[in-house]
């Protein structure tokens, strides 16, 4: 077995590496959201009356000059939309003004902002008991980051807040804050997580716990469900809450980036992973705040599309570094001259010369699948059996079998009142997004689409939805009608024969498949199967027969299959793509990513190739090559971008006459090793 295993780079090291050299070290102080070089040069600017900086500091001072007087509370309870609110608003205003007097502190010198700033840390150390109702995590990661930032300044900048005090302050964070935050909660929307992340980052900084801050790193990297940036930021810059409302994704990118800005005061480099993804995901959103349509894998929310005040801090940081983001940078602009704080804290002292030794080589073969799945266009009608809302699509199908084989399902939701059963020689295209087939929950059946044949044989499936999920209202809130919710049972595209060949010549182009908790294309026993340009996601729940056994894409016991251009992507508990007892396949140029088991699994199958692929933050690794009695045979895995998986890279066991050649992997697991290909006939266990 020949491994050229090609490792991509990332600040002379990978992140993998480089969290495990900084394992010996002690923290940086001051070290949160800047050190004390960046610091130095923050106050240098202000007291030259450089701009913006002095205008902000002007604008921060004047905040700073209003009377405030901290009123703590025992028990803070925060409910959703702020029901009830007791004592939340108290503390989050509380932290953001002992930064604030702080930060003021320190460029002036006037201990009487020092002395405010040690009130407001002092008032609430002592009192603060807990968090509780729906929003206590939330209000906790909130203002966690913000606290510590103000603590950072005033214990390394001689301030005369007394070792007694510090110890209450840390006391605090280390049973109230730390123990609330420290399980995370990956299965709300990603903007909790990374404001969690955010804030355990900062306790860590500031109690010089580095096992606590390689936790958080790795939580960056690899959290499940929403937990990680990669699964917050997709490859072409969407963004998990893209659906909902534009506040709630500023937010979320903000916390992602305010941790990122943590690491790096710290000396890890979180913004240039993932083609800097942090770095796409503030395009992405900025462009559509200034009116670019950019393509979303949802209908993008219109709600609360103003420009929030975390643009100016990245815009600056990927500037430095020689990475220009246009819409970033107008949205900053804008932003800059009512802004005070946020431009204070973005004076980072880059290092040159380290920043040019340090930048990776990337040959990425992929980015990302824009445009996968059904897309809008002129259906060809000519001849075609023509359906509309509210007709019977089976009957026009049945229709079509004897009669030329062509149906047109038109834009509308098309409600089946049972499965569609398909026979042989049928050719169903759609509209695009627009034409969606809805499988009636009151029907008691579990699948969308079947065959109605044993040796169903030339049918083709192109340009449509497919909605698994028990309402064909999305909502606006991406976690409402998730698959892992398991509130339902159904099944997408099933396709069953009982012979190996027992059906042939199937094909699926531009479908979308989505939210089936069985699931969402099952072929089994088929010779000739194409899928191109599909978008196969959230597919794959923990219903029966359970977890790991349903996936976006299950191929059994089929031959001659190719599978290009497609997402399959978001499993809740399944791979993006599974083949089993298969011979002859390529998966090619695919996105298969954020799924909760592996992104690709191969088991017991022969002559498949897994090329030039995008493998991301999958929960797994992104490749396995499992043995359950003899093992698969002249797998081939070459040329795929495969990193941030919580496995390893690729993953291998008694795979017999197999190569895996010139990937380039980064960040898999959490240890160096990036593959693991074993020859022994070990069978996994979980």
């Amino acid at each position: 077995m020949k491994h050229n295993v090609r490792l991509l780079v990332l600040l002379a090291c990978s992140v993998v590496i480089l969290t495990q050299s900084l394992k010996a070290q002690q923290m940086l102080h001051p070290g949160i959201n800047q050190n004390a070089a960046d610091l130095a040069e923050m106050k240098r600017r202000v007291r030259a009356g450089e701009e913006p900086w002095k205008s902000a500091f002007d604008r921060l001072k004047a905040i700073a000059d209003t009377p405030f007087v901290a009123r703590p509370f025992a028990h803070v309870l925060r409910g959703p939309y702020a029901r009830p609110n007791i004592g939340g608003n108290e503390l989050s205003a509380s932290a953001e003004m002992a930064y604030n007097y702080a930060l003021v502190w320190y460029i002036t010198s006037d201990r009487k902002y020092a002395r405010k700033a040690i009130a407001i840390l002092n008032a609430w150390s002592p009192v603060l008991w807990d968090f509780d109702y729906n929003d206590a995590k939330l209000l906790a990661a909130w203002t966690g980051h913000v606290l510590c930032n103000a603590a950072e300044l005033l214990k390394y900048t001689n301030a005369g807040w007394e070792q007694k005090d510090i110890d209450a302050f840390r006391n605090m964070l280390m049973t109230v804050y730390y123990p609330l935050l420290r399980y995370y909660f990956p299965e709300a929307n990603g903007n909790w997580d990374g404001a969690i992340i955010h804030s355990i980052m900062a306790i860590a900084v500031f109690t010089d716990n580095r096992a606590m801050f390689d936790n958080a790193v790795d939580h960056f990297l690899h959290g499940p469900v929403n937990g990680s940036v990669f699964k917050y930021i997709y490859p072409n810059g969407q963004c998990q809450e893209s659906p909902r409302d534009q506040g709630h994704v500023q937010l979320g990118l903000g916390e992602f980036a305010g941790a990122a800005q943590v690491a790096y005061t710290q000396g890890l480099d979180l913004f240039s992973i993932g083609n800097n993804r942090i770095g796409m995901g503030f395009e992405y959103t900025a462009g559509f705040l200034l009116g670019k349509e950019p393509h979303c894998y949802c209908t993008i929310s219109e709600r609360a599309k103003n420009a929030g005040g975390n643009y100016e801090y990245v815009y600056r940081h990927y500037k430095a570094i020689g990475v220009e983001l246009p819409f970033v940078k107008k949205a900053a602009d804008a932003v800059r001259p009512k802004a005070a704080r946020n431009v204070l804290t973005s004076v980072r002292q880059f290092d040159k010369n380290a920043i040019e030794k340090s930048k990776p080589i990337r040959r990425y073969p992929l980015q990302s699948v824009v445009g996968a799945g059904a897309i809008p266009q002129n259906p060809d009608t000519a001849g075609a059996v023509l359906v509309l809302p509210g007709q019977s699509v089976q009957a026009a199908i049945d229709r079509a079998a004897g009669s030329g084989g062509r149906v047109l399902i038109k834009a509308g939701i098309h409600i089946l009142p049972a499965t569609l059963q398909l026979p042989s020689g049928v050719h169903i295209y759609g509209e695009g997004m627009a034409s969606v087939l809805f499988l009636d929950p009151a029907s008691g059946m579990r699948d969308a689409i079947v065959n109605k044949e044993e040796d169903m044989h030339n049918i083709a499936l192109k340009n449509l939805v497919i909605e698994g999920s028990g309402n064909v209202d999305p909502g606006t809130d991406p976690n409402s009608n998730r698959a892992f919710k398991g509130r339902y049972n159904r099944g997408g595209i099933i396709f069953r024969s009982s012979k190996e060949g027992g059906m042939h010549n199937i094909t699926l182009e531009h479908i979308t498949v989505r939210n089936c908790t069985f699931n969402g294309v099952l072929i089994s026993g088929a010779d000739s199967i194409a899928v191109s340009g599909c978008d196969l996601s959230e597919n794959g729940g923990n219903v029966i027969p359970g977890a790991s056994l349903q996936h976006n894409l299950l191929l059994t016991h089929c031959q001659n299959i190719t599978i290009s251009n497609s997402r399959l992507v978001t499993s809740p508990y399944g791979s993006g793509a599974a083949l089993e007892h298969c011979k002859q396949a390529s998966l090619t140029r695919c996105e298969i990513a954020r799924n909760g088991y592996y992104g690709v699994l191969i088991s017991e199958s022969e002559a498949i190739l897994v090329r030039q692929n995008l493998i991301e933050g999958n929960d797994r690794s992104g490749v396995l090559v499992a043995f359950l009695y003899k093992g698969s045979n002249k797998v081939i895995t070459e040329q795929n971008l495969i990193h941030y998986n919580g496995g390893y890279g690729l993953e291998s066991y008694a795979a017999r006459g197999s190569r895996y050649e010139k990937n380039i992997y980064e960040g898999n697991g959490t240890g160096p090793l990036q593959e693991k290909i074993s020859e022994e006939k070990s069978i996994l266990m979980y």
